[in-house]
C-alpha cells in the first residue's frame, strides 16, 4: 500500500513542519492521508495540497481561505479556481500593502526617534 507514498515522518521532514501541525491540518480536513492501522501515508495529491497550504500561509492567508480555495479547486476545475485565486490574491495584496505602509511608517518613526536621541547625546 505504501508504493509511491511518503510516511508521516517524511512528510514532516519534507515540509519542515511539526507532527502537531500535520495532524491539525488533517483534523481540519485540509489533508486526507491514507491510513494503514495508525500509520499515515501521503501521496502526490496531499504533497501538492501541503505545498499550497504552506504557500498560502506564507502569503498571509487564513486556513479558512486556504480551505475554500482547495475546495474550489476540487469541485469546479481550473477557470473558477483561477478566478477565485485572483480575487483572494487581490484582497491579500491590499492587506499586505496596508501592513507594509504601517511598517514603513513605524520604521521612519523609530529612525527619527533614534536620530533625535543621538543628537541629544551629541549635544551634551
Amino acid at each position: 500500500m505504501t508504493d509511491g507514498l511518503i510516511s508521516f515522518k517524511d512528510m514532516c521532514a519534507r515540509f519542515d513542519t511539526t507532527p502537531r501541525t500535520l495532524r491539525y491540518y488533517e483534523y481540519i480536513e485540509l489533508l486526507s492521508p491514507q491510513k494503514e492501522g495508525r500509520a499515515r501515508f501521503y501521496g502526490p495529491r496531499e504533497v501538492a495540497r501541503m505545498t499550497l497550504i504552506l504557500r498560502g500561509r506564507r502569503f498571509g492567508f487564513s486556513l479558512e481561505e486556504i480551505r475554500q480555495w482547495l475546495e474550489l479547486y476540487g469541485m469546479r476545475g481550473t477557470r473558477p479556481q483561477m478566478e477565485e485565486w485572483i480575487n483572494l490574491a487581490n484582497r491579500q495584496l491590499d492587506v499586505l500593502a496596508g501592513q507594509k505602509a504601517e511598517l514603513e511608517a513605524t520604521i521612519a518613526d523609530l529612525r527619527a526617534l533614534r536620530d533625535q536621541t543621538a543628537e541629544s547625546l551629541a549635544a551634551e
